[in-house]
Parts: structure tokens; sequence; C-alpha cells
């Protein structure tokens, strides 16, 4: 039996299969949709801007689901559209209605993220306003977790800006190597022990080199990977730690 028939290891390549084929789904509605596109923008800015003001844990989580879900309606919304043009190329009145309410139920998602927004957010402007602005510090594990979901989103949004690439196989950046590279400095914060950061770079330094003997990414994209981790982990560390 080769090891890749192996129950388990089935299942783990069937689940990264699925999960390709899944951001891939995110990338085409993020270069084809330009509400997609704003919203994965927006989610961005309110993460960091959530860091950079030092919102509470479980506000953070608050603003964290309800930005996803804004984010999930309009990709619903965008699918929906998908299929009523395929099933009705021509105008029909029916097929106005499904849209609208497919709209409108983003609309609804919308609005009341900005109104629980508002009320978590607006005791943090008064702050500013009466103590003024400092940049909030945070652990380092927080730090590394950020770091983590920024750097997805860039690849996410530069995949689909560049037009061309798999999320997980194939096209510049490489996500694994930007994903492993932001670990990799964030190991450097975290512990403080020479031995197992060198392991670890020898780990992610073979990962990148995987991907590029499998001629799955070329050494432009692995690259520019390993630069926008690290660089933006850094970064990262830099303005928060």
């Amino acid at each position: 039996m080769k090891l890749r028939e192996l129950p388990v290891l089935r299942l783990l390549f069937h689940w990264i299969e699925s999960a390709n084929s899944a951001t891939e789904g995110i990338i085409h509605a993020t270069r084809t949709q330009r509400h997609v596109k704003i919203h994965l923008i927006v989610a961005f800015f309110v993460l960091f801007g959530c860091f950079l003001i030092g919102v509470e844990k479980y506000e953070f989580i608050a603003i964290a689901l309800i930005t996803l879900l804004v984010i999930v309606a309009e990709m619903f919304n965008s699918s929906l559209e998908v299929v009523v043009d395929m099933k009705c190329p021509e105008k029909n009145e029916m097929a106005r209605i499904a849209k609208d309410i497919a709209a409108g139920a983003v609309l609804i998602c919308a609005v009341g993220a900005l109104i629980i927004g508002y009320l978590i957010l607006w005791p943090y402007f008064l702050r500013i306003i009466n103590e003024g602005f400092w940049i909030a510090k945070h652990y380092p594990e927080n730090i590394a977790f950020l770091a983590v979901i920024i750097i997805m989103l860039m690849v996410i949004m530069l995949k689909a800006y560049l037009g061309k690439g798999h999320p997980l196989k194939g096209g510049c950046p490489s996500g694994h190597t930007a994903v492993a590279f932001s670990i990799w400095v964030s190991i450097t914060y975290i512990i403080d022990n020479t031995v197992v950061i060198f392991c670890t770079l020898v780990i992610v330094l073979g990962l990148s080199l995987t991907r590029l003997f499998r001629n799955t990414h070329s050494i432009l994209d692995i690259f520019v990977g390993a630069i926008l981790g690290i660089l933006t982990t850094y970064t990262l560390f830099w303005i928060f730690y």
C-alpha cells in the first residue's frame, strides 16, 4: 500500500484539496466581485485598528465575528447572483426579486455590524479624544495570531490582483512560505531558545524548498512569500510588542 493511500493521510489530502477549492472560491470572489474586495479591505483595517487602540478580548471577538458575517453574507449573495444569471440569462422579474432579497440580507448584516461596532468602539474613541492616542501593546502570542490572519488576507488579495495561481498551490506569492516564515519570526520573539529557533528555521526552509522541488512555486513566488511573511510579522511586533 502506498503511503498516500493510508486512511489518515487520504483523509488529510482530501481535506487539503477541499480547502484548496474553498480558498479558490474566496480568491475568485475577491477577483471578480467588487463588494467582496471592499469587505476584505475593510476587515483588514478594522482588525488592525482594533489591535491599535487596544480593544478588549471579548469585544475584539464580537467585532471579528460580525466582520466575518458580513463577508460571508456578501459571498452568498455573489454566489446566488451567479446561479440566477446562469438559470435566467434574460431579464426576469423573479430573478430580480431573488437578487434583491439576497442583497437585502447583506445590507441587514452590514447595518447590524455598524451598530455593534459603534456600541463597542465609541468609548475607545472618547478615550482617545479625552486622553490622547497611544498604541496598545499586546502579548507576543496575540501578535503572532494577528500576523497570520493579516498575511493570509494579503496573500488572497495579491493572488486575486495578479489573477493567476491557486491559493494553496501555485501563484505569487507562496502562501505556505509566507505563513511559515511568519511563524518562525514569531517564535524568535516568543521562545528564548537558539536551538528551537534554528530548528524551526530549518523546517521552514525545508517546507519552502519542497514547494520549489514539486514545481508548485517558482523561486520568485517563494522569495516574495518569505519577504512578505518576515516583513509583515516584524512590522507588527515592532508596532505592538
